[in-house]
């Protein structure tokens, strides 16, 4: 096993997320591997934690990773970050990302969670997905 692949999971997650024309249509540009200084406002979607475990087998070196993408919008009701939510999914499952380091087996969605946060005035979906990397 190796933690190696995961730098590779995390930029082609966020290229795919950053260049979707369906999702930007929702965000703008609001896609953050880290969140910049200062409050941020209006729907938008950021890279979150991560879990890494073995999967290497007999064939070679391999590892699931549990990714997270967050969905925050300040819109009232669930609504707009559902679509949000939606369009992300779309964009992640709709075709194979393709890795600079290792090999992705498969990406899949594994559960999603739709909470009120910040005194109920802001909503937050996380939304986890897990890759099969080899390599």
């Amino acid at each position: 096993m190796s933690y190696a692949n995961s730098g590779a999971v995390q930029a082609a997650v966020y290229d795919r997320l950053a260049g979707d024309a369906a999702l930007a249509a929702l965000v703008g540009g609001a896609i953050h591997d880290a969140l910049p200084p200062g409050p941020v406002v209006g729907p938008y979607v950021s890279l979150g934690p991560e879990s890494v475990r073995d999967a290497s087998d007999a064939t070679g070196a391999g590892a699931w990773h549990d990714l997270t993408v967050s969905v925050v919008s300040d819109a009232a009701g669930f609504a707009a970050a559902k679509a949000v939510a939606a369009a992300v999914s779309d964009a992640l499952l709709g075709a194979p990302l393709v890795l600079a380091q290792g090999h992705l087996v498969g990406l899949w969605f594994l559960r999603a969670r739709a909470r009120r946060v910040d005194k109920a005035e802001m909503r937050r979906i996380d939304l986890i997905f897990r890759a099969r990397v080899e390599g």
